[in-house]
């Protein structure tokens, strides 16, 4: 018989989101930066990316009760160039951002073959792959990337200093879903230590030090005062270096290092930026780019490569629109809790 920790309550997409909405309005967020959190956040639940779920949900009310981020901030977006957008997101969230902007990446893309778009005074605390996936479903090719808080130790460096810095990546793939990527340039997600910690789990070798630059597999002594290392040494370190020219250089963001929020107690959001990039293939290989993802497809899986990327994800996804959404009973009523608590 199952404990009362394990009894779970499945929600349909629809019914999760709205109930994220309702704890993102209560919180202080407009309807509509709420509206584009919660479908951003239950579709990661959806999808199985459990560090960029409902988890994230008590960092978000902790950040905006400690006035860190405007939840009702509305972006400005300037035309900057023929394909380059820029936003200002007025310390509100990047999601809105993007959204606002959307509509105009996609006709400079269209009309140039490629466009930019450069996000600052912003704030992404969530799975950057929801980012970039929608662009692959209109037959594009879409990258991003986002520097967050310091807390990566720089390959042969002695303290943090760059964020866990995400890059995400979506190619349309013919006859499938697309191709997806979304990887941190840290040897894990700072998300993913959080969960370890709360779980009581050790990590791996090789994902951290402790405040005093010493190895360890305590997520605890990690996010004490310790930090992060990049994944692959100094490859994954340069990389996360070139996230840091690229979504606070060049947005006119902050770099991962570049804010301090001990004013704000209770704050967990990132204030930096995030730059996206937007192809269209058919200006170059034509209309046969998604069968060539095809084709590349086949040739992985014939060299033994049988998982491809987001696949675990698809399945979920197929899952949960099957089935729902499956929440631990005593998650969904803390969520409720939220939902109806007075700000």
């Amino acid at each position: 018989m199952p404990s009362e920790q394990d009894k779970q309550t499945h929600l349909s997409f629809a019914e999760l989101s709205a109930l994220l909405a309702r704890i993102f309005e209560r919180h202080g967020t407009s309807a509509e930066v709420a509206a584009i959190l919660a479908n951003n956040c239950a579709s990661a639940q959806r999808d199985g990316s459990d560090s960029h779920g409902i988890f994230r949900i008590p960092g978000y009310v902790s950040t905006l009760a400690s006035g860190w981020v405007d939840g009702k901030a509305v972006p400005q977006v300037t035309d900057a160039a023929p394909g380059f957008v820029t936003v200002d997101a007025k310390n509100g969230f990047a999601q809105p951002a993007l959204a606002a902007a959307r509509a105009l990446l996609l006709e400079k893309a269209r009309a140039n073959g490629i466009a930019l778009l450069a996000i600052h005074n912003s704030h992404h605390f969530a799975a950057l792959w929801p980012d970039v996936e929608p662009f692959a479903r209109e037959g594009l090719v879409a990258l991003s990337f986002v520097n967050s808080m310091a807390c990566v130790v720089p390959h042969g460096g002695k303290r943090a200093l760059f964020g866990t810095n995400p890059i995400a990546f979506a190619a349309p793939r013919e006859g499938h879903d697309p191709l997806v990527f979304d990887l941190a340039t840290s040897a894990i997600a700072n998300g993913d230590v959080q969960i370890a910690a709360r779980e009581g789990r050790q990590l791996p070798p090789g994902y951290g030090v402790d405040r005093d630059g010493q190895p360890t597999c305590d997520p605890k002594a990690i996010l004490d005062g310790g930090a992060l290392l990049p994944f692959g040494g100094y490859k994954g370190s340069a990389l996360s270096m070139m996230v840091e020219l690229l979504a606070a250089a060049l947005t006119g963001g902050n770099f991962s290092f570049d804010f301090d929020w001990s004013g704000h107690p209770g704050a967990q959001t990132p204030w930096t930026g995030q730059l996206l990039i937007v192809i269209d293939p058919s200006k170059g290989a034509g209309h046969n780019f998604a069968a060539r993802t095809e084709a590349l497809v086949r040739q992985m899986q014939d060299a033994g490569q049988p998982r491809q990327p987001a696949d675990r994800r698809y399945r979920q996804r197929a899952l949960a629109e099957r089935e729902g959404i499956a929440i631990i009973d005593t998650e969904l009523a803390r969520l409720r809790a939220l939902a109806e608590a007075s700000t």
